[in-house]
C-alpha cells in the first residue's frame, strides 16, 4: 500500500506524473471543445458546469458533513437574483457582484445551519425545504425582484463601468470560458478545503458528531460553517446560471430543483469531489438533452409513445424524465451505494489488475 508520509504529500494537486498528464489532456479537451461542437452543446456544457459547482458544494454539506439539505434552490436563487441586482441597481462589476451575492447566500446558509445543531435527518431536511420554498415565494412577492414576472439579466460585462472599461460576453461561446475557469477554481477550492483541518472536521462530524466533539471539534462552528460554504458555492452557481439563461423567475428555483440537486450528489457519490462532478454531468445531460423529449429518444421513444397512446395520454410523457431520474437514483442506492464514483473505482481496479 502506498502510504502518505507527509502532509504536503497529501495535499499536492498532482500526485503522480500520470495524473498530471491526464489532467493536461482533460484541460486541453475542455478548452477546445467549443470550437468543434454545435452552439447548443456549448449552452449545455455551460449548464453542466454550473451544476457541477453547486453539486460539489452540496457534496461538502451532504457527503462530507452528513447534513441533509433540500433548500439549495433557495441559495441558488439568492446567487442569481443577488448578482443581477448588484449589477443593475448598484452598477457593480460582475466579479464583485457575484462574490457579494455568494456571501449573502453564505450568510443565509449560516442562519439555516443553526437548526442543524439540534436537528438531523428528515427533520433537518424539512427545515431546509421550508427555507427553499420561503425564498421562492418571498422573491415572487417583491416588485424589486421582478415579482412573479421574473427578471431580465443584463449583458455580462466583465469590465468596470466607473473606469470606462467594458468587456461584454454576448454568446454562449464566450461565457463558456468564464464558467469553465470559475468551475476549475471552485472544484480545486473544494478539494483543498476537504484536505484541511476544516474538511477533516466535517468528515469527523459525519462519522460521529459525539466522537468529534469529544476530540475537540466545535460542532457549533463547523456545522454552521458547512452550511455557509455549501451555500457560497450555490450562490456562485446561481450567479452564473442567471447569465446562462438570460431570464428567470421565482418558479425557476422550485422544490423539484432542490431535489434534483440532491439526486446529483447521491447518484455521483457522496463525500467525493469526482462524484459531484459525475452526478451533475449525468443528471443535467439527461434532463436537458437525452430525456428532454421522450418521443425523440431512439427506439425507446417510439415504444413509450405507443404505450401512452394505448393506455395513457401523451401529456404524461413530460413526467417520464423525472420518473427515469428517480429510477436511476433507486438503482444506484440498491446496486452501487458509492454511486458513479464507485463504478469508477471498480473500473480503475479492473484495469490495474488486468488480466489477472
Amino acid at each position: 500500500m502506498d502510504m502518505k508520509r507527509d502532509y504536503y504529500e497529501d495535499i499536492q494537486l498532482f500526485q503522480s506524473g500520470v495524473v498530471l498528464f491526464w489532467t493536461v489532456v482533460l484541460l486541453l479537451v475542455l478548452f477546445t471543445l467549443p470550437l468543434v461542437v454545435p452552439n447548443y452543446y456549448v449552452y449545455l456544457f455551460n449548464i453542466i458546469m454550473v451544476h457541477i459547482i453547486l453539486a460539489v458544494g452540496l457534496n461538502i454539506l451532504v457527503g462530507s458533513t452528513g447534513q441533509i439539505s433540500l433548500g439549495h434552490a433557495g441559495f441558488f436563487a439568492i446567487g442569481a437574483y443577488g448578482t443581477v441586482l448588484m449589477m443593475t441597481l448598484f452598477q457593480l462589476p460582475f466579479i464583485l457582484a457575484i462574490l457579494i451575492a455568494a456571501f449573502i447566500a453564505a450568510f443565509f446558509g449560516f442562519i439555516l445551519g443553526l437548526p442543524a445543531l439540534r436537528l438531523e435527518g428528515p427533520y433537518l431536511a424539512i427545515v431546509s425545504l421550508g427555507f427553499g420554498l420561503t425564498i421562492m415565494h418571498v422573491i415572487g412577492g417583491v416588485d424589486a425582484f421582478g415579482g412573479r414576472m421574473g427578471i431580465k439579466v443584463p449583458p455580462l460585462d466583465l469590465g468596470i463601468k466607473q473606469l470606462g472599461i467594458s468587456w461584454i460576453l454576448t454568446t454562449d461561446f464566450h461565457k463558456y470560458y468564464l464558467i469553465l475557469i470559475m468551475t476549475i477554481i471552485m472544484v480545486v477550492g473544494a478539494r483543498n478545503i476537504l484536505k484541511t483541518r476544516v474538511g477533516r472536521s466535517f468528515v469527523a462530524i459525519r462519522d460521529s458528531d459525539i466522537a468529534a466533539e469529544v476530540i475537540g471539534v466545535n460542532l457549533t462552528i463547523y456545522k454552521t460553517l458547512a452550511f455557509a460554504v455549501s451555500a457560497f458555492y450555490a450562490g456562485i452557481a446561481g450567479g452564473l446560471f442567471g447569465f446562462v439563461l438570460g431570464f428567470f423567475d421565482p418558479f425557476t428555483f422550485n422544490m423539484i430543483l432542490s431535489i434534483i440537486f440532491l439526486v446529483m450528489v447521491v447518484v455521483g457519490g457522496l463525500g467525493t469531489i469526482l462524484g459531484g462532478i459525475m452526478g451533475a454531468t449525468l443528471i443535467t445531460y439527461l434532463q436537458y438533452d437525452l430525456l428532454k423529449n421522450i418521443a425523440e429518444v431512439p427506439y425507446f421513444g417510439a415504444l413509450m409513445v405507443a404505450v401512452s397512446k394505448q393506455w395513457f395520454t401523451l401529456v404524461g410523457l413530460e413526467n417520464f424524465s423525472s420518473m427515469a431520474i428517480g429510477l436511476i437514483m433507486i438503482g444506484i442506492i440498491i446496486f452501487e451505494p458509492l454511486g458513479m464514483f464507485g463504478l469508477w473505482i471498480r473500473m480503475k481496479k479492473y484495469w490495474m489488475t488486468w488480466p489477472f
